[in-house]
């Protein structure tokens, strides 16, 4: 299968403790269901819910993202990325995961596509299985200072100093299904 895991990649620089990170809409490690696929690809663009463990003493706010590193970009594709979202927070619902369905004050930041909220699932035709990571961090701090329209890599440059606990859900997509 695949071999790069940026996450691991991360933990390796600085090691954080584990929370878990669970969707009551599909298993670990397996495909995503049809409405986390994009609606250009018979889905609805819709962020499944997403649930975690009690983050860690002196968390003060939560960062969640989205990626897809099998994409043929040869840096990925940034599906949703949030931050700010209340410390005491354990769950997102599903929806559009723009910052108003989130718990507040959350922001949202764009995706490839430049819109503030999900998009879903759509590996191009012959690319095979995509991996889609689903990432919770736990921050030791109330806000990241990152500016309006700003990339999801930005915010995942911040997270990284600030991070106290990290869970991490994969889902999968396959470029032959849809």
């Amino acid at each position: 299968m695949f071999s790069f895991d940026p996450y691991a990649e991360l933990a390796e620089l600085r090691p954080v403790a584990p929370l878990q990170l669970t969707s009551p809409d599909f298993t670990p490690g397996g495909p995503l269901p049809l409405f986390a696929w994009s609606a250009d690809r018979g889905g609805e663009d819709r962020l499944p819910a997403l649930q975690w463990s009690q983050p860690p003493a002196g968390t003060r706010s939560i960062a969640i993202s989205c990626f897809d590193p099998d994409a043929p970009t040869g840096s990925g594709f940034w599906h949703w990325a949030a931050f700010d979202l209340p410390g005491s927070a354990t769950s997102v619902p599903g929806g559009d995961g723009t910052a108003a369905s989130l718990p507040g004050p959350a922001r949202v930041l764009p995706n490839e596509q430049r819109t503030e909220r999900f998009i879903g699932a759509a590996p191009p035709a012959g690319t095979g299985l995509h991996r889609y990571f689903f990432v919770v961090d736990a921050l030791d701090v109330d806000s990241l200072d990152i500016a309006d329209g700003s990339t999801p890599a930005v915010l995942g440059f911040h997270r990284h100093f600030h991070t106290l606990a990290r869970g991490v859900l994969l889902g999968t997509a396959d470029s032959a299904d849809r």
